[in-house]
């Protein structure tokens, strides 16, 4: 069978591609008027032009092609238009390309931002690879490619049919900042069109997503290794994950329809529990309608005179209330608390304002009918309550505001407009929790202290999207200079805030 002729002369570097056009050029002297035209328009002529593109790309971008084999195997793709492009790949570091399968082909279906193949500019999406370094890719299987492309280092030459498509130009996409609501490993997820370009990352980092382009995969980078990591990864589109979460949430409850109700309602405390003080307004500990993924965040710098207030969350006998004492304690000019509402009488050693603010039952009831107060409850049939009025007076007097409170009630303080930072404070392992407990005279029982470390559980899992950063409390000093740590840093650095504060 013979081989088709290429459709453009072989000239491979810019010293045969002068000669060719020196004596294009004395042809072109010796020609006028229309004897001028028709030469320009000839075949020959058009191809010689169509080379001299060729070479030039492939002057700025690639080292000249000489491997004779490569220009003879263009043969058996008959008449079809090919590209011949090189570029330089580091062992060990994907080429930052993805493909996918349409029926025999395999097409460059992405092109990942600051890897080789961007920045090359030679690869385009909807490329169809013909080969790679002489190894033909028709018909073989996308991970095929992947697995032959991850061995691979060191000069690549690709054969590619262009393609058809005509783009417009992209359009310069604005950076969003997301903070991840879930873990992901790209090596336990078998839709990620590159396992080896997925970015793993765990709940709380921040995200900068470069690329919206597919909806399904976004490209980012994990704050911090913007400098080390030039390549961005893939990370499942907010819908995508939306969507896969509920599909998952669907099938876990056709499996286990029994429970299919909150997590922490299916181990009861054989002990009758205590009355709550303190309930939140209308809101449960999980939204189970809500499927948590991405948020997106902006850098905000706290004003000298309008301090965030501190909140200090964790289970029951883990510090959090010591700490906020000692805060109050040792800096009374600094730290301030929220004065709370109730509904009881007056004492005659209490000032109205300063330990209380007292209201009648009707007003109480009437603030929270209209969502003014952060969290509430009854005591000894006398209603009890911190308002949002209340820690914005601390806030407006130049004090930093510390308070203690109950999960519930997080969902309601981040809907409003007092900016918080939410510090979760975290038992030890269970026997070092013990020996804590020891030092203040308590003698847990082993089902209690239990009881803490998957109440802990429980709290970062439903609620831990709330919070900005948390503290281990192994040793009450060490947690104590960690908590004034993270606040004096409020001072000096900006900090990721949900954009929705700063609309």
């Amino acid at each position: 069978m013979n081989k088709a002729s290429p459709p453009f002369p072989l000239i491979s570097n810019a010293q045969d591609l002068a000669q060719e056009v020196q004596s294009v050029l004395k042809a072109i002297h010796q020609k006028e008027g229309q004897e001028l035209t028709a030469l320009l328009n000839a075949p020959h002529i058009q191809a010689l032009l169509l080379a001299h593109d060729k070479v030039a790309e492939q002057e700025m971008q690639l080292e000249p092609i000489t491997d004779e084999r490569v220009y003879e195997s263009i043969g058996q793709y008959g008449g079809e238009t090919v590209k011949i492009v090189r570029i330089e790949k580091a062992r060990d570091i994907p080429l930052g390309a993805t493909v996918r399968n349409e029926m025999d082909s395999v097409i460059i279906s992405r092109i990942v931002k600051g890897g080789a193949a961007e920045k090359s500019g030679l690869l385009h999406e909807g490329d169809e690879v013909l080969e790679i370094n002489g190894i033909e890719i028709r018909g073989k299987d996308v991970n095929e490619v992947f697995d032959l492309l991850s061995d691979m280092h060191g000069t690549l030459t690709f054969v590619l049919i262009p393609s058809q498509q005509i783009k417009p130009p992209p359009a310069k996409e604005t950076v969003i900042h997301v903070k991840a609501h879930f873990d992901y490993d790209p090596s336990d997820d078998p839709y990620v069109p590159c396992r080896e370009l997925g970015l793993s990352f765990q709940k709380g980092d921040i995200l900068h997503v470069i690329s919206q382009e597919d909806p399904n995969w976004w490209q980012a980078y994990r704050e911090g290794d913007e400098d080390n990591q030039p390549l961005a990864g893939l990370v499942p589109g907010k819908s995508f994950q939306q969507q896969r979460e509920a599909m998952k949430q669907t099938i876990e409850e056709d499996k286990e329809p029994e429970k299919s109700g909150k997590l922490w309602c299916a181990k009861k405390n054989k002990k009758k529990r205590k009355k709550v003080l303190y309930n939140a307004n209308k809101n449960d500990d999980y939204d189970n309608e809500e499927i948590l993924t991405y948020e997106e965040m902006s850098l905000y710098h706290q004003p000298a005179n309008r301090k965030r207030p501190i909140i200090l969350i964790g289970p029951q006998n883990c510090g959090q209330n010591e700490l906020r004492q000692r805060l109050m304690n040792k800096e009374k000019d600094r730290f301030a608390s929220a004065v709370p509402h109730t509904t009881r009488s007056r004492r005659d050693h209490e000032v109205a304002g300063r330990d209380y603010h007292f209201v009648s039952r009707q007003a109480f009831e009437a603030d929270v009918a209209a969502g003014k107060f952060i969290e509430h409850g009854e005591f000894e049939k006398n209603l009890y309550g911190t308002s949002i009025d209340s820690v914005r007076q601390v806030i407006n007097s130049g004090k930093i505001c510390l308070l203690s409170l109950r999960t519930q009630s997080l969902k309601t303080l981040r809907n409003s407009d007092l900016k918080p930072y939410i510090i979760f404070i975290a038992p030890p392992s269970q026997e070092r929790l013990r020996a804590l407990l020891a030092k203040e005279g308590k003698n847990p029982k082993p089902e209690e202290l239990r009881e803490i470390i998957e109440k802990t559980r429980e709290m970062e899992q439903n609620n831990g999207h709330y919070f900005d950063t948390a503290i281990v409390n192994s040793d009450l000093d060490k947690a104590y200079q960690e908590l004034l740590r993270l606040i004096n840093k409020l001072d000096t650095e900006p900090q990721w805030v949900p954009s929705t504060w700063l609309r």
